[in-house]
């Protein structure tokens, strides 16, 4: 048996982009559950990795990343989720964790094959994720209280499909490191 990992997914951000006006009351609303999640995971000491977009910054480290998105005008959506000097980062440029990201080889040399998906967008990343995930046979679990979405309904299908096409298990957040 491996190790479950907490990912969050796309919070370290700016909300400086298309569809951010939709994004941002379903961002408010999981803040505080992701908080809860990332407490009970490094309190029980499961690894937390943030995969996070660069949104074409090229440049730019998660540091810088941070920096940036606490300096905006909802840094509050920020604060609560910060890194801190444990968790583990990998910078990615399109919608899965996985795609061209070192996200696999990390996984394995930590010997992680359970990925707890929290973060944004339900109906985009957090599925291309469970995917990429389910495809490199890692088990996925999905609260659905601490992921975000633009468009509710595709939301709701998203988890469907997740849960049925994917194997993920799809749960409440307080079910996870009680």
């Amino acid at each position: 048996m491996g190790t479950t990992a907490l990912i969050v997914i796309d919070m370290i951000n700016t909300y400086d982009h298309a569809d951010a006006d939709l994004l941002l009351p379903a961002a408010a609303k999981v803040v505080p559950n992701v908080a809860a999640l990332l407490k009970r995971a490094r309190g029980s000491g499961a690894p937390v990795i943030y995969v996070n977009d660069n949104f074409g910054e090229w440049r730019s480290h998660h540091g810088e990343l941070l920096d940036k998105a606490l300096a905006g005008p909802h840094a509050s959506l920020v604060d609560p989720l910060r890194p801190d000097s444990s968790s583990l980062f990998v910078v990615k440029a399109r919608h899965s964790i996985f795609f061209e990201t070192p996200l696999g080889y990390l996984l394995s040399q930590q010997g992680i094959d359970r990925l707890v998906l929290t973060g944004q967008v339900t109906e985009q990343c957090v599925l291309y994720s469970a995917l990429d995930a389910h495809i490199r046979h890692l088990d996925v679990t999905v609260p659905r209280d601490a992921v975000a979405h633009i468009h509710s309904d595709l939301a709701d299908a998203a988890l469907r499909m997740m849960e049925r096409n994917m194997g993920a298990h799809v749960c409440a957040s307080d079910d996870l490191w009680k």
